[in-house]
């Protein structure tokens, strides 16, 4: 177990230093290639924003980054679950919560690390450079100081100010305290709640359950030593808000008969029998990470009535602040707001619990495996919900206006919102949801070059990451060797295609293999001599429902990878030949181009195929397909033998899928702005749509394309992705990266996922 421990040890110190220290950096918005940019964008140029904004410092929000600019600052003084480690320490967590905002809400970043625990100091070094930015969150800063720091900075600067180990927990917790309720038929003025801890964030919780309406004395908040009560002449300032009077001391005498748990201390304190002695319909929130107050399925085995919350992600009704922080900024940077109210917290709760009531898009469905309706296990949105960013920063915009501390109101909300649909386009938002998906069913994928080190190491991050359970074929030594290495512990398959244990099960899948193609040539001993070879191994693995999936093709060019599997595994109906789609993370989201790999010259009906394929998949990634074909000519302005095969093409899907968005031959600059589609083709079905699929007329265009966009923009790639088998067997590219291996299998694992849903 240690040496697995410090085997993850490595992979985070790998992952926050290499090809680049840190997690965040800064980058150019304006061109800057000539002398002319530069002067523009240094001297002389720069000195006229620079002049009006000493005539108007809000023109600073016009001419620079400070209208999307937050501070995450923090003084590394109670960084969570580590403790008081100082303000250096404290930098990655701090550009971790950089990413996040920039990932989730397309907001920039800068974290500041400050180091002082003088409260005095502290707040004087933030105000001192708050100019900079539009907003400041602050972050892991211990109670009572954080109180203090985030009071002072609310009313001496006129930008917004969060403290989000505070409100972020309040707020999620709160929308999902509101709804639970609800389900349940109790009112927030006569609920019993019992809040165990004592912290920044519990306090924080507590106020605004007030602020929701809860009636302060019915709830009961306990520390570390029991009941917080009146009588204790010790008490702080920021206890003493909630000390009670009734006649309590213990947590089991608090939890009896009450209505609602809020868990913010530590694991496992609460038992089964402080849980049997709550009012009927229990709210439990044990909110301690990574181990709850009590864990989720002891919990509800012993209520079956209880509504459960928890911290963690492998349960439902996670209380994760991701939900709140990045899209409550949003909102307020958009209006330019002076402060974070608490009229912008309670929409943001309000926000937060109308969405989860809403019909759940497929999208989010097919991430997390499940049909999300509202009810006891769907309290509070999912984190990859992408419709967080149209609904919570609206109502936060919505509260500031309202409430008077907008600078600059919105009046187009119908613009506003397509303004924010249009932010996260550039992430590798896609990425992550498809590996979201990929945990709630992992699938049996065979690695069948386990042996090398890299894809090794593409197989422990699936396994660890939840996404697949790798059967990995190769030498058994070697493969335990690089696994001791790697500090890769777990009980998997290792399986010698070669090797004497395997005769028996090698035999069967030869004479499998020969009854197929006895009449094409292939002999019995020949069928034999070919399965000791790990890809005619692992194709049959997969034939024979022993594995889901397989990846391979890291040693092997092409062409050799592929041929065992086109003799073992049947094609699709309708596909003559197979083909492969490739699939760029661009700043537009998802974009796939095919064939990249296979067809050298493809007919008019292996295009016919291939576009309904790549349609499928791109169904996958929940996109809806606009699909061009591409060449040098618009609609027969340049014909030619290739552009005809395009337009048969294009003329028989129009026939026979009338609701498929499809249409060429098209040059992709038009195919990729709809602009100039509407204004020169007005006719086009790509019109108002920017194609997400492009469909080349032969391999080597496609090729080009993607290799060219792959390395000169640096792009998250997955794929090739095999269009036409019937099995979901993908060729990874020769010497492929250990990321891209990943996204692969990624796939892979979903892939199957879907072809077992059609069955």
């Amino acid at each position: 177990m240690k040496d697995n421990n410090h085997k993850k040890n490595t992979d985070a110190l790998d992952y926050h230093e290499f090809p680049k220290p840190g997690k965040i950096a800064v980058v150019p918005t304006k061109k800057h290639a000539s002398q002319y940019d530069l002067s523009l964008a240094y001297s002389p140029g720069v000195a006229e924003p620079c002049l009006a904004i000493e005539q108007n410092k809000n023109d600073a929000y016009r001419y620079t980054n400070k209208g999307n600019l937050v501070a995450v600052i923090s003084n590394g003084t109670a960084v969570l679950g580590l403790g008081n480690i100082g303000a250096d320490a404290a930098k990655p967590v701090m550009e971790g919560k950089g990413l996040l905002f920039k990932i989730f809400a397309d907001i920039d970043v800068f974290d500041i690390e400050v180091d002082t625990t003088d409260v005095d100091a502290f707040v004087n070094t933030v105000k001192a450079i708050a100019p900079t930015f539009g907003g400041i969150n602050l972050e892991d800063i211990k109670s009572p100081e954080a109180f203090e720091i985030e009071r002072r900075l609310k009313e001496e600067l006129d930008i917004p100010v969060m403290h989000d180990d505070q409100h972020g927990t309040a707020i999620i917790s709160a929308a999902a305290l509101k709804n639970a309720l609800e389900i349940v038929g109790k009112d927030i003025r006569k609920v019993k709640i019992v809040v165990n801890g004592a912290g920044a964030a519990a306090i924080s919780c507590t106020r605004l359950y007030i602020a929701l309406g809860a009636d302060p004395k019915n709830i009961v908040m306990c520390d570390s030593k029991g009941v917080i009560r009146k009588d204790n002449p010790n008490l702080d300032y920021l206890k003493a808000e909630f000390a009670t009077d009734r006649d309590l001391h213990t947590l089991e005498e608090a939890m009896k008969d009450s209505d609602v748990f809020i868990g913010l201390s530590k694991g496992n304190v609460v038992s089964p029998e402080m849980l049997l002695s709550m009012a009927k319909d229990p709210i439990v929130f044990a909110m301690a990470n990574p181990t709850p107050e009590i864990a989720y399925d002891l919990a509800t085995q012993t209520r079956s009535d209880i509504i459960m919350a928890t911290g963690r992600s492998d349960t439902p009704n996670q209380v994760n602040n991701v939900l709140g922080f990045p899209f409550i900024f949003r909102g307020a940077l958009d209006v330019r707001a002076t402060k974070i109210n608490e009229e912008m917290k309670l929409a943001a709760v309000h926000a937060l619990a109308d969405l989860a009531k809403k019909t759940v898009p497929d999208q989010v469905n097919l991430v997390y495996g499940v049909n999300l309706t509202f009810g006891k296990e769907y309290i509070i949105p999912k984190p990859f919900d992408p419709r967080l960013i149209y609904e919570v920063p609206p109502a936060i915009a919505k509260a500031a206006i309202e409430t008077g501390v907008a600078q600059k109101p919105i009046t187009d909300w119908d613009a506003y919102r397509e303004q924010l649909m249009d932010r996260l386009g550039g992430s590798n938002r896609e990425i992550r949801v498809l590996q979201e998906r990929a945990r709630q069913n992992p699938k049996r994928v065979v690695f069948p070059e386990a042996d090398i080190l890299e894809v090794l190491k593409a197989a422990q991050r699936v396994y660890q990451e939840g996404i697949a359970i790798p059967v990995l074929l190769g030498n058994k030594e070697v493969i335990r060797g690089y696994m001791e290495e790697l500090g890769f512990e777990a009980d998997l398959q290792i399986i010698d295609p070669k090797s004497e244990e395997e005769r028996e099960r090698r035999h069967n899948f030869a004479d499998i293999y020969w009854k197929k193609r006895e009449r094409k040539g292939i002999t019995q001993i020949n069928a034999r001599r070919l399965m000791r070879e790990r890809n005619y191994f692992g194709s049959m693995l997969v034939n024979t429902g022993q594995a889901d999936a397989m990846i391979t093709g890291y040693s092997r060019s092409y062409p050799q990878t592929i041929r065992p599997i086109l003799d073992l595994v049947e094609k699709e109906p309708g596909f003559n030949r197979i083909a492969a789609t490739s699939i760029l993370i661009t700043k537009r989201g998802p974009l796939f181009l095919s064939d990249t790999t296979m067809n050298p010259n493809p007919s008019s009906e292996d295009l016919t195929a291939i576009t309904l394929a790549v349609a499928e998949k791109a169904k996958m990634f929940g996109l809806d397909p606009a699909i061009a074909l591409l060449s040098y000519s618009n609609f027969g302005s340049a014909p030619s033998e290739s552009t005809q095969k395009l337009s048969k093409t294009v003329a028989y899907l129009h026939k026979n899928y009338p609701d498929l968005i499809v249409d060429g031959e098209v040059q992709v600059d038009i195919a990729l702005n709809p602009e100039k589609m509407a204004a020169a083709f007005p006719f086009s079905k790509l019109k108002g749509r920017a194609a997400n699929v492009l469909i080349f007329p032969n391999l080597e265009s496609a090729n080009i394309t993607y290799k060219i966009m792959k390395e000169s923009e640096g792009l998250s790639s997955i794929g090739p992705i095999i269009l036409g088998l019937s099995k979901p067997i993908h060729i990874t590219l020769m010497n492929a990266s250990v990321d891209e291996m990943v996204n692969l299998t990624t796939f892979a694992v979903v892939d199957a996922q879907e072809r077992e849903r059609r069955k």
